[in-house]
């Protein structure tokens, strides 16, 4: 057993995204469009954990998040843990937390919305329930479940 160990090579510069759920790694990479970014990404998907049973890993070499892509991670794992390293140890540590008004990131679904017809008008939500992921478009009062969030 002990030659299934776990080894993944730690990077110099860059961030690593820890503590997101479970099979959500690959939906994170596509929406922060990070497999476009021309540096090396290491997705782990499936790995042990002892405070959640399983959980996914993205270490992304040579960049780090910006506040919108923490934004945006918030809303699709809000338990991820965002560690910025420099020099091969961490640097900076950010526990990612869903901010009660997000603008300018998700997209509106009602096609009539002034944020998705006005132009120059951006899109503004607020939160409404943290536990199930739920926000409203302060325009138009449209709600949005978690799995129906569309990003910009």
């Amino acid at each position: 057993m002990s030659g299934n160990l776990l080894r993944v090579q730690p990077i110099r510069n860059g961030t690593v995204i820890d503590h997101i759920e479970a099979g959500r790694g690959r939906k994170i990479l596509d929406i922060l469009e990070l497999g476009n970014s021309g540096t090396t990404i290491s997705l782990l998907i499936n790995v042990q954990s002892k405070k959640q049973k399983r959980k996914d890993i993205i270490k992304v070499e040579d960049r780090e998040l910006d506040e919108n892509e923490i934004e945006k991670l918030a809303l699709l794992s809000p338990n991820a843990r965002v560690n910025i390293i420099r020099n091969y140890a961490v640097a900076d540590k950010k526990k990612v937390e869903i901010p009660k008004f997000i603008s300018d990131i998700v997209e509106c679904p009602n096609e009539n919305c002034i944020c998705n017809n006005e132009r120059g008008a951006t899109s503004n939500f607020r939160l409404i329930d943290e536990e199930k992921i739920q926000i409203q478009c302060t325009y138009c009062g449209r709600k949005i479940e978690e799995e129906s969030i569309n990003f910009l």
